[in-house]
């Protein structure tokens, strides 16, 4: 093929992106304008070297010099066999070579090119709602994603890309539409319970040798997919649905007081990390042996059902209110409403003595001395009216009544005849 021909063929079927573009000039002075565009390089040896080379975007001028087989990537499957040409390119030329380097970044951008082809940049819509899932669009430009569906890295320079608000589930644009799972926090928000055996397992036989979520063909040995066990459901999954993930399971917990995390499938997964401060586990049915064994269980107990008797305290002292204890405790509101719920959280928290809780002190204001005193201690009485706390002795011997209620009563009569006064 004739240099004409050659360059005939590369000005119909180039790809812009990649073209360099590049103006030659005539001769000194004359101005008329080159009869070509842009002369691409055709043999190898006409390249002129320089300390900044100039990085041809598009394909080599190698496969051009190739007398057999030559072609200009036009389409996907143009495209990959550029790809392929230049990756033998590529392990022919000789290791860390000049012209090596330069076709590895042109192999970087036609494979970048090919998957902008497949997934072509389109107005795609900021929010779209998908079996209960709420996707937003993400504006990340970030690499380091998977796609939860086909399990391919997500090139947010180039595709689009949305995350669950829900769930937390990622995706592709292009795969949202194969999508078959329901957002998990649906299921939390509508079924919020354990599995409470251990590793429930039906056999693969049982599941018709399918993935159970995508119903996959799998198999453990492997052959067409391995067979990957989720330590929560105790079904079978397919690696698209099972990433070795692993977490916590709370029938471990509950009945063994084991925190070794174990391999869940993506969706348990995300549903336990949904559960986890969800305080939906009532131990004293569940497993009220558990107390028997684990010491710093029963403490947190009492300390839970200190903080009940106190709860009072909490709303009506001003010192308490000052400090704002509650707020102490909002991520662990049932802490105040009851006694026997916990959250995998708390248990997690227990075993690693991470779990504390916020003290408010009295003093005795008959005798204002002594140790400082708890509602709960066995030597302590408490006024009825205004939840005062004093020694059972100094309360006792006194015949007046609480001081606490007597300052009560007289502001109140002090704003009633400032009201009286004013009026």
């Amino acid at each position: 093929m004739e240099y004409d021909e050659r360059l005939a063929l590369f000005r119909q079927t180039r790809l812009n992106p990649f073209d360099r573009g590049e103006e030659e000039d005539g001769p000194q002075g004359d101005k008329t304008p080159p009869q070509h565009e842009a002369r691409p390089e055709v043999f190898p040896g006409t390249r002129t070297h320089s300390s900044d080379r100039t990085m041809d975007l598009g394909l080599a001028e190698d496969h051009f010099s190739r007398p057999v087989g030559s072609f200009v990537a036009s389409d996907i499957e143009q495209l990959k066999l550029a790809i392929e040409e230049c990756k033998k390119l590529i392990l022919e030329l000789p290791e860390h070579s000049e012209r090596q380097k330069d076709n590895v970044v042109k192999l970087i951008h036609l494979r970048l090119k090919l998957q902008e082809l497949k997934d072509p940049e389109e107005d795609e819509p900021n929010l779209r709602v998908l079996l209960e899932h709420r996707f937003s669009k993400e504006k990340s430009k970030s690499v380091k994603q998977t796609c939860d569906k086909c399990s391919t890295i997500i090139w947010g320079l180039i595709q689009t890309w949305y995350t669950c608000t829900g769930c937390y589930y990622r995706c592709h644009s292009k795969c949202m539409n194969l999508i078959t799972k329901p957002c998990v926090r649906s299921k939390v928000s509508h079924q919020s319970e354990y599995e409470l055996s251990i590793c429930p397992e039906i056999g693969l036989d049982r599941q018709d040798y399918r993935c159970a979520e995508c119903r996959a063909q799998i198999s453990l040995r492997g052959v067409p997919s391995e067979a990957r066990q989720c330590d929560y459901t105790g079904q079978y999954y397919c690696s698209t649905c099972h990433w070795n993930d692993t977490a916590v399971i709370p029938a471990r917990v509950i009945h063994n007081w084991e925190f070794e995390s174990r391999k869940v499938c993506r969706s348990s997964m995300r549903y336990l990390a949904l559960m986890m401060s969800r305080p939906v586990l009532r131990l004293k049915e569940i497993n009220p042996l558990l107390f028997n064994f684990v010491e710093e269980l029963v403490e947190i107990r009492k300390l839970r059902q200190d903080i009940l008797l106190m709860k009072p305290y909490f709303i009506t002292c001003k010192e308490a209110m000052e400090a704002r204890l509650l707020l102490q405790l909002q991520d662990r509101q049932h802490f105040v409403e009851n006694d026997d719920m916990y959250s995998l959280q708390d248990l997690i928290d227990i075993s690693t003595g991470r779990l504390s809780y916020c003290e408010v002190r009295f003093v005795c204001e008959l005798c204002k001395e002594g140790d400082i005193l708890f509602p709960f201690d066995s030597h302590t009485s408490v006024c009825h009216d205004c939840s005062a706390v004093f020694h059972r002795d100094c309360y006792f011997d006194n015949s007046t009544t609480c001081p606490r209620c007597a300052r009560m009563t007289e502001r109140k009569q002090d704003e009633e005849e400032l009201d009286v006064k004013e009026s």
